[in-house]
C-alpha cells in the first residue's frame, strides 16, 4: 500500500496505479468533465493512462464551472 492525497486527503492505494485507475476507484462524478492536476501540474486527458502515481502524490480533480453576470 502507498500513500498518496486526493483532494487534500490522504488515500492508500495498490501501485501500479494510473490516474484513470484512480478515477474510477474514486467514483469520480462526470469523469468526461474533470480536470486532474498531479503534484500541481495539470495531467492532460490523453495522458492519464500513462501517467504512474507514487508513493506521496497529490492529486487534485477539479471541474470549472462557467458563471454568468448579474
Amino acid at each position: 500500500m502507498a500513500k498518496i492525497y486526493v483532494n487534500g486527503d490522504a488515500q492508500e492505494v495498490n501501485l501500479p496505479l494510473n490516474v484513470s485507475e484512480l478515477i474510477q476507484q474514486n467514483n469520480v462524478v462526470q469523469p468526461d468533465m474533470v480536470s486532474v492536476q498531479v503534484n500541481e501540474e495539470f495531467a492532460e486527458r490523453e495522458d492519464w493512462e500513462t501517467i504512474q502515481l507514487k508513493e506521496g502524490d497529490k492529486v487534485d480533480f477539479l471541474y470549472f464551472m462557467g458563471g454568468g453576470a448579474l
